[in-house]
């Protein structure tokens, strides 16, 4: 961890000049530069009353804030197979998020899983072929381009009739494929 350049940034953000700092902490605005500039090390002590100074703690500001990945490429993806479709999980381990994207890629003349009823919504696009959804005693023809919304109150599956494979964009809410 670099602390000085993380105090520069705690005394930026609180809009402090280093002379405004040093006087809320009783140091020499030469030290604390040189903090800042990592050419000296605070004993604990001083480190408490500069932080204690920019309105933060110990601990505060030896807990790292984890990085949040927000970009997932191919090779990121979870692959499962099985027969007639494969199904990609676009965003690895969404079960902790409130939303589940994955990526169904559906053989002619095959279907997917049955979704049982559940408390869920569910939001598909069609991204090649054409394919029917079955939701409960209704039957929906979506083309490319198209899209369906769906709360969970029925079971539902998708069927693809046609002779070339279909791509469909599935998203759930919760995460539950």
């Amino acid at each position: 961890m670099d602390i000085g350049a993380k105090i520069k940034l705690l005394r930026t953000k609180k809009s402090l000049t280093l002379e405004e700092l040093a006087s809320r902490c009783e140091l020499t605005k030469g030290f604390l530069s040189q903090v800042e500039r990592n050419l000296t090390s605070p004993s604990i002590s001083t480190l408490n009353d500069i932080l204690e100074a920019l309105g933060t703690s110990l601990s505060e500001f030896f807990t790292e804030e984890s990085t949040e990945n927000v970009i997932f490429r191919e090779n990121d993806y979870f692959v499962d197979e099985r027969e007639g479709y494969k199904i990609k999980w676009i965003v690895p381990n969404c079960q902790k998020n409130k939303m589940e994207p994955i990526l169904v890629e559906l053989d002619s003349g095959c279907n997917t899983f049955e979704v049982p009823a559940n408390d869920g919504e569910e939001f598909g696009y069609v991204l090649e072929g054409s394919v029917v959804l079955i939701n409960g005693d209704d039957r929906h023809i979506i083309k490319k381009g198209e899209t369906f919304y769906l709360t969970g109150k029925n079971f539902h599956f998708i069927i693809n009739e046609r002779k070339t494979t279909a791509k469909i964009l599935w998203i759930a809410t919760p995460p539950m494929f």
